[in-house]
C-alpha cells in the first residue's frame, strides 16, 4: 500500500506515516508454513492450554504480577495475563475445515494470540479466544482514528460579580437542608460513574507522548478492544479470491456457529455494592440501571456508553429523552381527563340524555335489534365526555405542539451528547459492499470515485425495475391490510345482529360495545399474525432490491418494516375515527355492502366511544405482549438450556462453567440490532400523537410503559443477551425522519377527529346559531339546552324496508305501537316537502367543520415552524465550549510541540552542535 499523507492542523506540518502493508499471507506461502493440522486441534487440550503466538511482548501492568483469580474467572487465557478480548465459536462436525485453518493462520499472522478450548457439556463445540497485543491495537486505533485522551479538561469560569457570589453562598446554605435529588446516582458510592473530564484526539503511536497512558492494558477499555478485533477480522482472507474475505462471511455459511465479545464477569455478587464496591461493569450496571430498584433514577448514560458503545448508549439516551418529556404530556393528559370527570354533572348533553325517557331511538341493526330509549345510553355519555370535552381541541393543539418541541429539544440533547461521547467530527468510515451485492453484479464493474478501486456496480434500469418491484409488493401488502380491515367490518355488521338476539340479557342490552370490544381483539390477533408475514416480505423484498451496503439495506427494511406495521396497526383506528357510521344512509335507505348487510351505526352516544375502545385495548395488549417477548420469551429460553445442562451434567457443573460458556449460553442479539426497539417506541409514538384528541390518557399510558420498558431493555442486554459488538453512531438514523413524518400526521389526523369524530363542531354551531343564545356570542352550558333533541331526527317507522323491519312493534314503551323513531341526524320530518332531505343546520355543521380543520392545520403548522426556527439546534454554551476547546487544543498542541523543539536545542547544545546563527 502506498504511503498515506496525514494532516494534523494544530502543528501545521505534515507527517509521513508508513501505514503497515498487508499481513494477510498468500496461499502458496501457506502451505510452506509449518502450522498445526486440521483447525489446529494440537492447541486444543483439556489442561492447561498455551497462547499460540510466540510474540514476547505481552501486556504487563509494569513488571506486577497478575491475580491468581484472573486464571480462573473465564475472562483471560490460561496464563492469566492476555486479557479476552473476543470469542469465535464453531463445531469440529462442520465440514468448513479448510476456510477455517486458512482464517486462524491469518488472524495470528495479523499479531492477534489465539487459545482454544473445547466446552464443558459438548466436545464437539470449540470455542477459539482471541487477545489483541499493545502492538496490534496501536496499530489499528491509529487506522480507524479511535479517539483517546491527551489531556485534562481546563474549565472556563465566567467573572462573578460580587453580588451574585453571595446569592450563591445564600443559596448553597439553603440547599444544605434540603434532600438529595433522589433521582441522581450516588457518585460516591459509585465512583465508576465518574466522567472522563480529558480532551480527546485521534490516537497516534509517534505522538503516544502526548496521551494518558497509566497503563497500557487499561488505556483501550474492553467495549474499544473488542472493536478493534471486529474490525480486524472483517478484513482478514479465509480463501483465494478478492471477495473471500471477513467474519460475516463465514457466519454466513457456518463455517463459525457464533462471534462474540465477553461480558466482564457475573452480574451478580455476594458482597453488597455499598460496602464492597462493584465487581465489575457489568454488575455496576445491573446494580445502578438493570435493578427494578432503581426506576426512578437517571440512566448512568456514560457507563453504558462505555459498555456497549455509542449506537446502544444513543438508544437509551432518546428512551430516556422521550420518556422524560412524556411527563407534561400525561400530565396535561390526565388533567384533560379529570377536567371531564369534575365537569360531568354540569354537562348539559350528557343531562338532556339521561333525563330523555320519552325518545326512542330506532333499532340500530336489522330486525332483531329492538327499540331503545336514548336514556338507556347515559352511562356511555358521560364516559364519552370525559374524552371529549371543552379541554380536548387545547390538548390536541398542545400534542401537536410537544411533538415539535420534543424532536427540536432532542437535536440539542444529541448534540450535547455527542459533544461529551467525542462523536462531533466523527464520520462513518467507507462501508463494505454487502457480499450478496458483490455475488450478484460481480461481472460489471466500475471505479470507485472514493477510494479509485474498481467494484461491482448495478445498472440503473436493473435498479429502477427491481424498486418497481418493490414498491408494487409493498402496494399489495398495503391491500392485504385492507382486506383485513373489511373482514373486521363484516365480523361487525354481521355480529351486531347476533348479539342483538342473544339470550343472556346483558350481552343483548350492550349488543354494540360487545361487538366493539370482541372486534378489537380479533383485530390485534389477526394484527400479530401479519406482523410475522410482513417481516418475512419486507426481508424479501429487500433483498430482491439488492442494495449495496448494510446501512442502504437497514435504511429500506426499516422503511418497509415501519410502513408495513404501521399501517397494520392503524388501519382499524382510522376506520373507526373516520368512516365508522357516516356512510349509513338513513332508516328506510340503508346503504349496504354488498347490497346484503347493512352498514353499523355509531352508537346514540357517538362514535368517540368505540375508538377510546378502539386505542385502549390495542395499546394495552400490544405494550404487554411486547413486553413479555422482549424479557419473558428469552427468560424461557435461557432457563430451558439451563435445565437442559442440569439434567445431563448436574447442577453442580453450572459453577465451573467459564465465561465464555455462559455467554454462548446466552440468546444472541436481534438478528437486526435495535430495529425492534426502536419500532416498539416509534409505534407507540404514532399511538400517543395521531389520535391522542380522542383518546388523552395515551400519553400517561405510554409513560408508564415506558419507565417499566427501559427497566426491561437494561435487564434484557445486561443479564439475558450476549454482549453485543460495541459500535458507533452519530444519531438514532432513519428513525428520526419517520418521527418527524409522524408528527406531521398527528396535527391533520387529530383536526380531522375534533371536526368529524367528536361533536365538538356541531355543539359550537349549535350554541352560536341555533341555541338559546344565538347571536349573543355565548357558549356556556345554558346555551346548550336543547342540543340533544335538535340533533336528532324523526323516521315514520311505517317507512322501514322489509328486511329492516324490526321485530318488535315498540309497544313496550307506551302500551301502543310507535309510530315515529328518532336517529342522529339533520334531516327534515317525513311530512316535508322533501322528505328526509339535509336540513341547513346539515350545511352549517359541514360548513364548519371544514373551516375548523382548515384553521387548525395552519395555525398548528405555524406554531410548529416558528419553534423550530426559534430553537437552535446547538445550545449557545455547547458552542461556547466547543469553541474554547478547539483554542485551547490548539496552544497545548503548540506548547507541546515547542517543549519537544526547545528539548531537542538542549540535547544539541551538550553534543556540540549548536550553531552561533540559531534563531530559537
Amino acid at each position: 500500500m502506498p504511503p498515506i499523507l496525514l494532516f494534523y492542523p494544530p502543528y501545521n506540518v505534515f507527517t509521513l506515516v508508513l501505514v503497515a502493508k498487508d499481513v494477510n499471507i498468500l496461499f502458496d506461502e501457506l502451505e510452506a508454513v509449518s502450522s498445526p493440522c486440521k483447525d489446529d486441534d494440537s492447541l486444543l487440550h483439556p489442561g492447561n492450554l498455551t497462547s499460540t503466538s510466540d510474540d514476547a511482548s505481552r501486556l504487563e501492568a509494569g513488571g506486577e504480577t497478575v491475580p491468581e483469580r484472573n486464571k480462573s474467572n473465564g475472562l483471560y487465557f490460561r496464563d492469566g495475563k492476555c486479557r479476552i478480548d473476543y470469542i469465535l465459536v464453531y463445531r469440529k462436525s462442520n465440514p468448513q475445515t479448510e476456510k477455517r485453518e486458512v482464517f486462524e493462520r491469518n488472524i495470528r499472522a495479523e499479531g492477534l494470540q489465539m487459545e482454544k478450548e473445547s466446552s464443558l457439556i459438548n466436545s464437539d463445540i470449540i470455542f477459539v479466544k482471541l487477545h489483541a497485543p499493545w502492538e496490534v491495537l496501536g496499530r489499528y486505533a491509529e487506522q480507524m482514528n479511535v479517539r483517546m485522551p491527551f489531556r485534562r479538561k481546563i474549565y472556563y469560569l465566567p467573572r462573578r460579580y460580587k453580588f451574585m457570589s453571595r446569592i450563591d453562598k445564600q443559596i448553597s446554605r439553603f440547599r444544605r437542608w434540603l434532600p438529595k435529588k433522589p433521582m441522581r446516582l450516588d457518585k460516591e458510592t459509585l465512583p465508576d460513574l465518574e466522567e472522563n473530564d480529558c480532551y480527546t484526539a485521534p490516537f497516534s503511536q509517534q505522538r503516544i507522548h502526548h496521551f494518558i497512558i497509566h497503563n497500557k492494558e487499561t488505556f483501550f477499555n474492553n467495549a474499544t478492544r473488542s472493536r478493534i478485533v471486529h474490525h480486524i477480522l472483517q478484513r482478514i482472507k479465509y480463501e483465494e479470491g478478492k471477495n473471500k474475505i471477513g467474519l460475516n462471511r463465514l457466519l454466513t455459511n457456518g463455517s463459525y456457529e457464533a462471534a462474540f465479545p465477553l461480558h466482564e464477569g457475573s452480574y451478580r455478587s455476594k458482597n453488597s455494592i455499598r460496602t464492597h464496591g462493584a465487581e465489575n461493569h457489568r454488575h455496576l450496571l445491573y446494580e445502578c440501571w438493570a435493578s427494578w430498584g432503581v426506576w426512578y433514577k437517571y440512566q448512568p448514560l456514560d457507563l453504558v456508553r462505555r459498555y456497549f458503545g455509542e449506537k446502544i448508549g444513543l438508544y437509551f439516551a432518546w428512551l430516556g429523552w422521550y420518556t422524560g418529556m412524556l411527563f407534561p404530556a400525561a400530565f396535561i393528559g390526565l388533567f384533560v381527563f379529570l377536567y371531564g370527570v369534575t365537569t360531568l354533572d354540569h354537562c348539559q348533553v350528557s343531562k338532556e340524555v339521561c333525563q330523555a325517557t320519552d325518545i326512542i331511538m330506532c333499532p340500530v341493526c336489522d330486525k332483531y335489534c329492538p327499540f331503545m330509549r336514548l336514556s338507556d345510553s347515559c352511562v356511555y355519555a358521560k364516559v364519552t365526555h370525559l374524552f371529549d370535552n371543552g379541554a380536548t381541541v387545547f390538548f390536541a393543539v398542545f400534542m401537536a405542539v410537544w411533538a415539535t418541541v420534543f424532536l427540536e429539544f432532542w437535536k440539542r440533547r444529541r448534540a450535547v451528547i455527542a459533544y461529551d461521547w467525542d462523536l462531533i467530527d466523527w464520520e462513518e468510515e467507507e462501508e463494505e459492499i454487502r457480499p450478496q451485492f458483490e455475488a450478484k453484479y460481480s461481472k460489471k464493474e466500475r471505479m470507485n470515485p472514493i477510494s479509485g478501486k474498481p467494484e461491482p456496480y448495478q445498472a440503473f434500469t436493473d435498479k429502477c425495475s427491481r424498486l418497481i418491484v418493490s414498491a408494487s409488493g409493498i402496494f399489495f401488502m398495503i391491500c392485504v391490510v385492507i382486506a383485513a380491515v373489511f373482514g373486521i367490518v363484516i365480523y361487525r355488521v354481521v355480529t351486531v345482529s347476533t348479539f342483538a338476539a342473544f339470550k343472556w340479557a346483558l350481552i343483548r342490552n350492550n349488543s354494540q360495545v360487545a361487538t366493539t370490544g370482541t372486534a378489537v381483539c380479533i383485530n390485534f390477533c389477526i394484527i400479530m399474525l401479519l406482523n410475522v408475514l410482513y417481516e418475512k416480505v419486507a426481508l424479501l423484498l429487500t433483498n430482491l432490491e439488492q442494495p449495496r451496503t448494510e446501512s442502504e439495506w437497514e435504511n429500506s427494511f426499516t422503511l418497509k418494516m415501519f410502513l408495513f406495521q404501521f399501517v397494520n396497526l392503524n388501519s382499524s383506528t382510522f376506520y373507526i375515527a373516520f368512516f365508522l357510521g357516516r356512510f349509513t344512509g338513513h332508516p328506510g335507505a340503508y346503504l349496504r355492502l354488498i347490497n346484503r348487510w347493512r352498514l353499523e351505526e355509531c352508537h346514540p352516544s357517538g362514535c368517540l366511544i368505540d375508538l377510546c375502545m378502539q386505542m385502549g385495548i390495542i395499546m394495552v395488549l400490544k405494550q404487554t405482549w411486547n413486553n413479555f417477548m422482549e424479557l419473558g420469551y428469552p427468560l424461557i429460553q435461557n432457563w430451558w438450556t439451563r435445565r437442559k445442562v442440569r439434567q445431563e451434567h448436574g447442577p453442580e457443573r453450572k459453577i465451573s462453567f467459564p465465561q465464555w460458556e455462559k455467554d454462548y449460553n446466552l440468546q444472541p442479539m436481534n438478528a437486526y440490532g435495535l430495529f425492534d426497539e426502536y419500532l416498539e417506541m416509534i409505534l407507540q409514538f404514532g399511538f400517543t400523537t395521531i389520535f391522542v384528541a380522542a383518546f388523552p390518557l395515551a400519553p400517561l399510558l405510554a409513560l408508564l410503559n415506558n419507565i417499566i420498558e427501559i427497566r426491561l431493555d437494561a435487564y434484557k442486554f445486561v443479564t439475558q443477551w450476549r454482549r453485543p459488538l460495541a459500535s458507533r453512531a452519530k444519531d438514532i438514523g432513519i428513525w428520526y425522519g419517520i418521527l418527524e413524518g409522524i408528527g406531521i400526521l398527528s396535527v391533520i389526523t387529530n383536526a380531522f377527529v375534533i371536526a368529524i369524530t367528536s361533536d365538538f363542531i356541531p355543539r359550537l354551531v349549535y350554541a352560536y346559531k341555533y341555541g338559546p343564545c344565538a347571536g349573543q356570542g355565548e357558549a356556556g352550558q345554558k346555551c346548550m339546552v336543547g342540543y340533544v333533541n335538535a340533533s336528532l331526527s324523526v323516521f315514520r317507522i311505517s317507512d322501514f324496508e322489509n328486511r329492516s323491519e324490526p321485530e318488535s312493534d315498540g309497544s313496550e314503551f307506551s302500551g301502543t305501537p310507535l309510530k315515529y323513531c328518532r336517529y342522529r341526524d339533520y334531516r327534515d320530518p317525513p311530512h316535508s316537502l322533501v322528505p328526509y332531505g339535509y336540513t341547513l343546520q346539515f350545511w352549517h355543521v359541514l360548513a364548519a367543520r371544514l373551516a375548523f380543520i382548515i384553521v387548525f392545520e395552519h395555525l398548528v403548522f405555524c406554531i410548529k415552524h416558528l419553534i423550530s426556527y426559534l430553537i437552535p439546534d446547538l445550545p449557545k454554551d455547547l458552542r461556547d465550549r466547543m469553541r474554547r476547546e478547539k483554542y485551547l487544543i490548539q496552544e497545548m498542541m503548540y506548547e507541546a510541540e515547542l517543549e519537544r523543539l526547545q528539548k531537542e536545542r538542549k540535547e544539541r547544545k551538550k553534543n556540540g552542535k549548536a550553531h552561533h546563527n540559531e534563531w530559537p
